[in-house]
C-alpha cells in the first residue's frame, strides 16, 4: 500500500468530495480517483460510494479511515526521526529585538548549543513588526520581542521581564531622584520612535497627561549602542533597558536616576508560527527555550 493513497484517501474522506481535494491538492480528479483506485484494489475493499452530492464511506471506507490519520502520523514521525539523522545540516534561525539580540540571547544560543549541538544556529536583529513578519513568512523558526503580538497567526508566551531604566553619566549634575514633571528640563537621547520601549514610553506620557513636545528630545537615535554613547559622554538623559546598561550601572560609568511613582516594566515573548505540521525538531527547540527562558539571558 502507497502511503499518498492513504493519505489522498483520509483527505476526501474528511471532506466528504474528491473535486474539493483534487484542487487543495493541485492533481486532477481522474488521477486523484486512479490513486484510490489502486487503494482500493490493494487492499481489496470497495471504500467510497460516489454519488452527485459527493462520496459516503462504505462499512470498509470507515474502517480504513479510523486508522489512516495514525497510520499517515506514524509515517511522517518516521521520517523525521530519518531526517534527524542528519540534521547537521539543519540550521535553527533566531531572530529578536535590538536589545535581546545584543545583550540577552547569545548567552541563549550558547545553551541551545549545548543542549542541541548538532544544529547550526544564527541570532539576527530587528525591530518587533519585522521579526513577527518574518516568522509569519518561514525566514526564521522563532523569535524574541517586547509586547505580546496581536497576529492571530503567532503563537507567543512570555519567557522574561526587563524594566525601562533613566540613566545619566556618572559625573552628570542631577538629583538621585525626581519628580515626572522634572524630566522635562533635562535633555533627552532617545531609541527612535519605531522601537516599541519608545512608543511604550510615549504612551505613558500621555496617560500621565504630560504633553510629548514639551520633552527636550536633543534627538533619536537608531541603536541602544549609540544613545548608550553618548549619555556616557555627558551628552544628556536617556531611558534604556536594564539588560543593556547593567555592566555600565555596576561599574559606575551610569547612574541610575529614580523618578517618583513612574516604573515601566516590559514583557519580553517568544514568538512563533502557529503550525500543526511543525517538525518535531523545531518542536522540541522550541520547548527548550520557553524551559529555560530568563534564566539563560546574560
Amino acid at each position: 500500500m502507497h502511503i499518498e493513497y492513504l493519505r489522498y484517501f483520509y483527505e476526501v474522506a474528511s471532506v466528504k468530495s474528491i473535486s474539493k481535494v483534487a484542487n487543495s491538492c493541485h492533481i486532477s480528479q481522474p488521477a486523484l480517483s486512479q490513486q484510490i483506485q489502486r487503494l482500493e484494489d490493494s487492499l481489496g475493499f470497495k471504500l467510497l460510494e460516489r454519488s452527485n452530492k459527493g462520496v459516503e464511506l462504505t462499512e470498509a471506507g470507515q474502517i480504513v479511515e479510523k486508522y489512516a490519520k495514525s497510520l499517515i502520523k506514524s509515517y511522517d514521525n518516521m521520517l523525521e526521526d530519518l531526517i534527524a539523522i542528519n540534521k547537521k545540516n539543519c540550521t535553527m534561525r533566531i531572530e529578536a529585538c535590538p536589545t535581546m539580540a545584543t545583550y540577552a540571547l547569545p548567552c541563549t544560543v550558547y545553551k541551545i548549543k549545548e543542549e542541541y549541538p548538532d544544529y547550526n544556529y544564527c541570532l539576527a536583529s530587528g525591530i518587533s513588526e519585522e521579526v513577527e513578519h518574518n516568522i509569519l513568512q518561514g525566514a526564521c523558526d522563532v523569535g524574541f520581542v517586547q509586547g505580546k503580538p496581536t497576529d492571530q497567526d503567532l503563537v507567543s508566551s512570555i519567557v522574561g521581564t526587563d524594566r525601562m531604566v533613566l540613566v545619566a553619566s556618572s559625573e552628570y549634575n542631577i538629583k538621585s531622584e525626581i519628580n515626572l514633571n522634572d524630566l522635562m528640563r533635562y535633555p533627552l537621547i532617545m531609541m527612535h520612535e519605531k522601537y516599541q520601549c519608545r512608543r511604550q514610553f510615549n504612551e505613558m506620557l500621555k496617560e500621565r497627561g504630560i504633553n510629548l513636545e514639551h520633552l527636550n528630545v536633543l534627538f533619536s537615535l537608531d541603536s541602544t549602542e549609540s544613545v548608550k554613547s553618548s549619555v556616557l559622554k555627558g551628552h544628556g538623559l536617556s531611558l534604556l533597558p536594564y539588560m543593556s546598561i547593567k555592566k555600565e550601572l555596576y561599574n559606575k560609568q551610569l547612574k541610575e536616576i529614580k523618578v517618583a511613582d513612574f516604573e515601566m516594566m516590559y514583557e519580553i515573548y517568544i514568538v512563533y508560527k502557529r503550525d500543526k505540521d511543525m517538525n518535531k525538531g523545531t518542536r522540541e527547540f522550541i520547548q527548550f527555550l520557553k524551559k529555560i527562558g530568563e534564566k539563560s539571558f546574560c
